[in-house]
C-alpha cells in the first residue's frame, strides 16, 4: 500500500538513484544531466508546483516522484515522473498518477492534465494510454548527442 506527501530535502538522494541510464533520465527531464543530482531537482522546482513523493507504507521508502507545472486557465502539465526500479510494475506509478490528477483537479481547479512522453518510451506510452491519455500533438526534441526524439503530447480531461 502507498501514501503520498510533499517532497522534502531528505527525499532527494533517493530520487536521484531512480534513473538507471542517461536515456531514462532524458525521459524524466530532457534538461537533466546524468547522473541526476539533488541540485538539478532543486533548480527545476523554481518553476514547478506540487512536488510529490509516493511512499510505501510498510517501509517508508520513496517509491515514486512527480510534479506539476505551467498552470494556465484550466490546464497544467505533469512532469518529472519517475518510479524507483524496485517499485516498477507494483502499482506505484498508478498511485502517483491518480494522486497528481486529483491534486491538479481538486487543489488547483484544473480541467485537463497534459504531459509529454517520448516515442522511445513505449512502456510510458502504454501506461498513459491505459489511463485515458490521448495523443494530441508531437514535437521533435534533440538530445545532447544530436539524436532526434519525438515527444508525444498527451492529455486527459480531469472532470
Amino acid at each position: 500500500m502507498y501514501t503520498h506527501r510533499a517532497l522534502s530535502d531528505a527525499d532527494l538522494h533517493s530520487i536521484c538513484s531512480f534513473p538507471q541510464t542517461a536515456e531514462e533520465l532524458f525521459y524524466i527531464g530532457p534538461k537533466f544531466v546524468f547522473p541526476l543530482t539533488p541540485d538539478q531537482i532543486i533548480s527545476l522546482l523554481a518553476n514547478r508546483f506540487e512536488p510529490t513523493v509516493v511512499i510505501e507504507e510498510g517501509t517508508g521508502n520513496v517509491a515514486a516522484y512527480a510534479n506539476l507545472y505551467d498552470r494556465n486557465d484550466q490546464t497544467c502539465w505533469l512532469g518529472n515522473v519517475i518510479v524507483a526500479p524496485e517499485y516498477r510494475g507494483r502499482g506505484a506509478a498508478e498511485y502517483l498518477l491518480n494522486t497528481m490528477m486529483r491534486k491538479a483537479s481538486q487543489l488547483h481547479g484544473m480541467h485537463k492534465l497534459t504531459l509529454y512522453c517520448h516515442n522511445t518510451n513505449s512502456r510510458g506510452l502504454a501506461f498513459y494510454h491505459k489511463h485515458g491519455f490521448k495523443p494530441v500533438d508531437i514535437r521533435i526534441t534533440a538530445t545532447d548527442a544530436g539524436k532526434s526524439i519525438i515527444s508525444i503530447q498527451m492529455e486527459k480531461p480531469l472532470v
